[in-house]
């Protein structure tokens, strides 16, 4: 671990390169630069989810942590290459005065040459992130609703200002519960008329994708209802034989319940951040399914029932 006090982008991509030249290592197994914006709050959180990716993706991980308010132009680093963070390197730039509000500037001089740059919001994104400066430096764009005070309204502004290259780690978070009602539905059944998912309000982002998922490819009308959690607890699929029902009361394993036919285990346990991220860096083109997501939103009705 390098620490470097009142520096600059480049002196950090120098060092860099020396703690490289000391290992023996290089950069050619490479994939991928990682900028990821962030609070002093949640620095660890985002290390140890961005380290735990690179397992899977060796990458450059250049995490940008802005301080408002006023005084000198200051940059703090602190560098990890390799060790018990895995492959790649770690970049935590602290910035403060002027350069706090330029942060794709300091990480330009960072980016690993011909390698794909991918930008992760890790609190509050910008409404149109491909517009935004460091959005502008990414091929792929992640945000996080999950850390919104209020998810709905977020996940639409972020539908608003959607571009291809755009997704959230609300929608990774969906994985298992689309795998599973797609194989309910690729089964016979009756005609669908309706459908409910039950959520607490902390998890109404990745409730509202999930149901205008099932809108867009059903076209019947959805309802997020508040439940106990932990997560998306239930979703009900009304038929005119009865309903098709996946309950999940533990984060852990899933109920599904089918008319006429015996009940199923399965299951679902529930995702944490880093396999999200790692899954979500496997793919460098449009995301056209979220996509679809986003642009149902508004036939979902959210409701205070509990």
């Amino acid at each position: 671990m390098t620490s470097m006090r009142d520096t600059n982008a480049n002196d950090v991509a120098r060092a860099i390169a020396e703690e490289r030249h000391r290992l023996g290592a290089s950069t050619t197994g490479m994939v991928l630069t990682l900028i990821v914006l962030t609070s002093d709050a949640d620095v660890s959180e985002v290390v140890s989810a961005s380290s735990w990716a690179a397992r899977e993706h060796p990458m450059r991980i250049i995490v940008l942590v802005p301080h408002s308010g006023r005084g000198a132009d200051r940059i703090d680093a602190r560098i990890s290459v390799g060790g018990l963070r895995g492959p790649g390197e770690t970049v935590v730039l602290r910035l403060r005065g002027a350069v706090a509000a330029e942060p794709a500037s300091v990480a330009t001089p960072l980016l690993l040459p011909d390698t794909p740059v991918v930008a992760w919001w890790a609190g509050q994104a910008p409404a149109a992130p491909s517009l935004d400066p460091v959005g502008e430096l990414a091929h792929r764009r992640i945000t996080d609703t999950t850390t919104a005070d209020d998810q709905v309204r977020t996940i639409k502004v972020q539908a608003a200002g959607y571009s291809p290259g755009d997704t959230d780690i609300a929608w990774g978070e969906l994985t298992g519960w689309r795998a599973l009602l797609a194989s309910a539905l690729d089964e016979p059944y009756d005609t669908l008329h309706d459908v409910e998912i039950l959520a607490p309000r902390d998890t109404w982002a990745a409730a509202g994708l999930l149901g205008a998922w099932l809108h867009h490819r059903q076209r019947i009308s959805v309802r997020v209802d508040l439940g106990p959690g932990p997560g998306i607890s239930m979703v009900r699929l009304g038929t005119r034989s009865g309903d098709i029902r996946i309950s999940r009361s533990d984060g852990k394993r899933a109920l599904l319940s089918r008319p006429g036919r015996p009940d199923a285990v399965l299951a679902l346990p529930h995702r944490l951040k880093q396999e999200v991220l790692a899954e979500e860096l496997r793919r460098l083109d449009a995301d056209e399914i979220y996509a679809e997501a986003l642009s149902a939103l508004g036939a979902v009705r959210f409701t205070e029932t509990s």
